[in-house]
């Protein structure tokens, strides 16, 4: 069972990434806030976190800062992190808060599907 933490305060990324990325084995926490994010790491590690790049009082660059810092700091483990940046400008900022991947919106399916593999392949083939 692949377990997705999605982090977005926007119901339409809600359903544009349950819609690529459903299935019978993937399971979705959804969390409305960036403060919300790491707790929900703590309680239950998910396979993959997928950051809204604008999530309310905290967004998804601060937000995987801090996973990353606390995954450093021995206190989470490291979990893949999707960013879903809103224009090709915040790549730069996608890759200094050292998300693993990020997508530009507006979301293609396919390539949300792809990409959202290629993560939990190279998570499992480190980790296993």
């Amino acid at each position: 069972m692949t377990k997705v933490l999605l982090a977005t305060d926007a119901d339409w990324v809600v359903e544009e990434v349950a819609a690529a990325l459903a299935g019978r084995d993937v399971t979705f926490r959804v969390v409305r806030s960036g403060h919300d994010v790491r707790p929900a790491v703590e309680a239950s590690t998910p396979d993959l976190v997928i950051l809204d790049f604008q999530i309310g009082n905290m967004g998804g660059m601060a937000t995987c800062l801090d996973l990353r810092l606390e995954s450093g700091m021995g206190r989470l483990p490291r979990v893949p992190v999707l960013m879903l940046a809103d224009r090709e400008a915040d790549e730069f900022l996608a890759r200094r808060s050292e998300a693993d991947a990020w997508l530009v919106k507006p979301l293609n399916p396919l390539l949300l599907r792809r990409t959202a593999h290629e993560l939990l392949q190279r998570d499992s083939a480190e980790t296993g």
